[in-house]
């Protein structure tokens, strides 16, 4: 340009009218490409079934290494270290809670059952008490085959010594208490009595105690906790060792919440079972411990941390409901593309104590282990096919997104178009 000219100034309303006349272009130079988009389609086509071997090959070598890392594991549970023991249990727990594979454990299933018998006899107290919570579940993950039974008698009597032993430290005591629960509940036997007189045992010291430190009085609720659970497979007309109601209400008087909540899942599971009798309206109670009841579900007191009032009032609520006007409760839990129903307080029961030994992995064994599902009466594992039916594939959400993505700039393209000709 020469020297001394200057380029024309550019008004808003030239900028405007140019941006209109771009925005006047057709949409079929943009869009109506057809050739492209079949080119496009075929392209990812192609690329979906690139990516489909790549993810079988990625699924393959990381089952490879999930493997190998479980059997280093499980070698490491006989190693010289007590550290490196606990270790080691600790992994195969977590591997345990997050994958469910019966078929890979049943051909090492005597390797880590001996472990843990030895480990229960000789190992320290954080070993004893991983020990515990692995044999809980070795024996969820063998449920649905034959051996589970067997192995679980295995395991018992060393559970058993170890929970009645005063020597053993209390944690160790009380995962044992809670794995002599779950393996009597899963094997069924004639051992439920023994574990049941074991159980009680222990938790009527709480009657009989005035002062109890608080350690002992998280074992105790344990095991009143595993006896509940098992009381729930028996028959309450042939149990001779039912607390009674002046019992009951002296376990609501403790000054531990642990003990009070599940005392109080313990009057909703007796009281339910002895409404499906006949005759049994000694465990009606009356209005004196209603209003106990009552004064937990409402309870304000300021020396209790507010944490546990929330607690407290929140669960003796829904007791004191099911009390009063005999409604069971109604629980729904979405899994997957599946829904848990409990409308009775047996199974919450069930549930929770299957929650304690799992953990995060619930939802994980709740689709794909047979004993839980039947445990929890969800029937037979869906079809995987069924379950990938709803989904969409990757091509087509990336069609559905981009037709979307054309209909939104077509609708944009003409509100700005009017929005032009109100300034022009």
């Amino acid at each position: 340009m020469p020297r001394g000219k200057r380029r024309p100034h550019k008004t808003a309303m030239d900028a405007l009218a140019g941006k209109g006349r771009d925005l006047d272009m057709s949409d079929d130079e943009s869009y109506n490409d057809n050739a492209s988009v079949i080119s496009n389609i075929s392209c990812s086509t192609s690329n979906e079934e690139r990516s489909c071997v790549a993810t079988e090959d990625t699924d393959e070598s990381q089952n490879d290494a999930f493997e190998e890392k479980l059997s280093d594991a499980i070698d490491g549970l006989s190693q010289k270290s007590a550290q490196g023991r606990t270790l080691s249990f600790e992994a195969v727990c977590n591997i345990f809670c997050k994958k469910y594979i019966p078929d890979y454990i049943l051909n090492r299933r005597m390797t880590i059952a001996d472990s843990i018998e030895r480990a229960l006899k000789k190992g320290g107290d954080n070993e004893k008490a991983a020990a515990a919570n692995l044999a809980s579940l070795l024996c969820i993950q063998l449920g649905a085959i034959d051996v589970a039974e067997e192995t679980c008698q295995e395991l018992l009597s060393t559970l058993m010594f170890v929970a009645n032993d005063e020597s053993v430290p209390l944690l160790a005591r009380e995962k044992c208490c809670l794995a002599i629960a779950l393996l009597s509940f899963i094997s069924c036997n004639e051992e439920i009595d023994v574990a049941m007189q074991l159980m009680h045992n222990l938790w009527s010291r709480l009657l009989h105690s005035a002062t109890i430190p608080p350690a002992k009085a998280v074992l105790y609720s344990s095991a009143l906790s595993s006896w509940s659970l098992l009381l729930s497979t028996v028959s309450i007309r042939n149990s001779t060792i039912i607390p009674t109601l002046a019992d009951l209400s002296t376990l609501l008087d403790s000054t531990y919440l642990e003990v009070r909540m599940v005392t109080g899942e313990l009057i909703t599971i007796i009281l339910e079972m002895a409404r499906e009798c006949e005759d049994m309206d000694e465990y009606e109670p009356d209005e004196e411990f209603i209003n106990k009841l009552r004064d937990l579900a409402t309870d304000s007191q300021k020396y209790r941390a507010k944490k546990d009032r929330k607690t407290q009032r929140s669960n003796f609520r829904q007791i004191l409901h099911y009390v009063e006007l005999d409604e069971p409760p109604n629980i729904q839990i979405r899994f997957g593309q599946e829904i848990l129903t409990m409308n009775s307080w047996t199974k919450k029961k069930q549930y929770d104590v299957l929650c304690q030994a799992l953990g995060s992995g619930m939802n994980m064994h709740m689709t794909e282990n047979d004993l839980v599902r039947d445990i929890l009466s969800l029937g037979p594992k869906l079809c995987q096919t069924k379950l990938l039916s709803n989904k969409q594939s990757k091509l087509e959400r990336q069609q559905i997104n981009a037709a979307n993505f054309k209909v939104r700039t077509k609708t944009r393209g003409k509100v700005r178009d009017k929005r032009i000709a109100l300034i022009d």
